[in-house]
C-alpha cells in the first residue's frame, strides 16, 4: 500500500544563522542606537528569548528575527510566541518556543482533517510524525494538497516525505 509521512522539522543550523544575522542587523540599525536588545537561543529548550530595554522596540526585534527566519526557509508557523513580561530596569522579555515535531494533539487534528475530507486514506500517529496510507497514489496526492491548504488553520508547518509506492 502506498504511504507517506508528515513531519514538522526545523533546521537548527539555519535558525542559528538567522539569529546571528538578526543580531548583526540590530547592532547596525540607527533606530536601535542606545537601546539594549538581546536575542538568546537555547537549543536544548528550543526557545528564543528576546530582551529589549524599550517595549516599543521589542516588536521591531520580533520583525527582524521573523524576516531572517523566513529568508532562511524556517516557517513562522513553528514559532509559538509567549506573553511579553517585564524584566529588570524597565526592560521587557518575550520567550518564543520553536516547535519541532508534531505533537499528539496536532497529529489528532491532522487525522481528523483527513477523515472529514472523506478521502480513501488513513492516518496514524507515529512518534512525532503522522503516516498516511491509501490504496492509490492519487488519493495520497489529494490528501497532500488538502493538508497544504489547511496548513495555516492547523498551525503546523508540514513536510511530506518517505513516499512509498
Amino acid at each position: 500500500m502506498p504511504s507517506f509521512d508528515i513531519s514538522s522539522d526545523v533546521d537548527w543550523q539555519e535558525v542559528d544563522n538567522a539569529i546571528n544575522q538578526a543580531l548583526k542587523e540590530i547592532q547596525t540599525r540607527f533606530d536601535f542606537k542606545n537601546i539594549k536588545s538581546e536575542i538568546k537561543f537555547d537549543k536544548k529548550e528550543k526557545t528564543l528569548t528576546l530582551l529589549c530595554s524599550e517595549e516599543g522596540k521589542l516588536e521591531s526585534v520580533r520583525d527582524v528575527i521573523s524576516s531572517k527566519l523566513i529568508k532562511r526557509g524556517i516557517s513562522l508557523l513553528s514559532l509559538d510566541y509567549k506573553n511579553v513580561e517585564p524584566a529588570t530596569l524597565g526592560s521587557v522579555r518575550q520567550v518564543i518556543v520553536i516547535q519541532a515535531g508534531i505533537s499528539k494533539e496536532k497529529g489528532k487534528e491532522i487525522i481528523a482533517a483527513i477523515k472529514e475530507s472523506k478521502l480513501k486514506v488513513q492516518g496514524q500517529i507515529q512518534d512525532e510524525q503522522v503516516r498516511v496510507t491509501g490504496k492509490s497514489r492519487d488519493d495520497l496526492q489529494e490528501a497532500m494538497s488538502l493538508l497544504r491548504g489547511k496548513q495555516d488553520g492547523l498551525k503546523v508547518p508540514m513536510q511530506f516525505g518517505n513516499f512509498r509506492d
